[in-house]
């Protein structure tokens, strides 16, 4: 038997999340019918994240033990070609050792949230990413994101189903950046793609997306860097803001 580490992209949008449910289709159940077609063998495919339904990954990490004989390429594209038509790919196939687990081997984890603030509704970008018509302050969003870099209490931003058995987290990175700006053809205006990066080694539910709601406040205007701060001691999820949506949020990369 060979232990497995895929590397995986995909589309959120039409999944459940990453995890099998009763209510949906999920990417792990399109995975493991994917290694069913292949090998007929049943497996779990263990993840390194559980993405929400609505959320995308670039850089999804998992595993997979295999009684069938193969070499990483052929496994690679095997799924691929049973995963059709589903918005998954299988970007990478490496044997690991067998201790070798994705979720609980990780040392750490990259997400990215994108944010397009223009006036016009999304038509490209529909679904992967956050539409924000109201201009923001990149310069006071990245202030704002400042003052949560470290080990705190994030009680403010955790989501009432977390199951963590402690609020207390150390958040490497939170920066925002600017993105693309580009004028949109024969209109002269101006399209800001705002991104924001997280890294930790593992995050609240709900983390990422409810300090980016809280950040959007800030970029309007409505709270100042300050406010992060205040939010942050509060230890309450009522001080925050709103959660932002799924289809902002892509799980970028699992450091091992």
């Amino acid at each position: 038997m060979t232990r497995w580490k895929l590397t995986i992209e995909y589309d959120g949008t039409d999944f459940v999340g990453w995890q099998r449910q009763d209510n949906g289709y999920s990417v792990q159940q399109a995975l493991e019918e994917a290694v069913l077609a292949f090998s007929g063998e049943s497996v779990e495919v263990q993840g390194a994240g559980r993405t929400d339904s609505g959320v995308h990954a670039s850089g999804q990490a998992a595993h997979l033990d295999l009684l069938r004989e193969s070499d990483a390429r052929t496994l690679r594209d095997a799924l691929n070609f049973h995963l059709k038509p589903h918005a998954v790919a299988v970007l990478a196939a490496e044997e690991a050792p067998a201790d070798f687990h994705a979720r609980f081997s990780a040392k750490g984890r990259k997400y990215l949230y994108r944010i397009v603030n223009r006036r016009a509704p999304l038509a490209l970008d529909r679904g992967r990413a956050w539409f924000v018509p109201r201009p923001l302050d990149i310069e006071a969003m990245a202030l704002g994101a400042e003052r949560l870099v470290g080990r705190h209490d994030f009680t403010s931003f955790r989501a009432a189903e977390c199951q963590a058995k402690s609020p207390e987290k150390t958040l490497d990175v939170l920066s925002v950046l600017p993105g693309l700006d580009r004028a949109r053809a024969g209109t002269g205006e101006a399209q800001a793609v705002v991104e924001i990066v997280a890294e930790a080694r593992s995050f609240l539910y709900h983390q990422v997306r409810n300090m980016v709601g809280s950040l959007k406040l800030v970029g309007e205007g409505k709270w100042t860097p300050d406010d992060m701060t205040r939010v942050l001691a509060a230890r309450d999820r009522r001080a925050a803001g709103p959660t932002a949506p799924p289809d902002g949020l892509y799980l970028t990369q699992v450091v091992y």
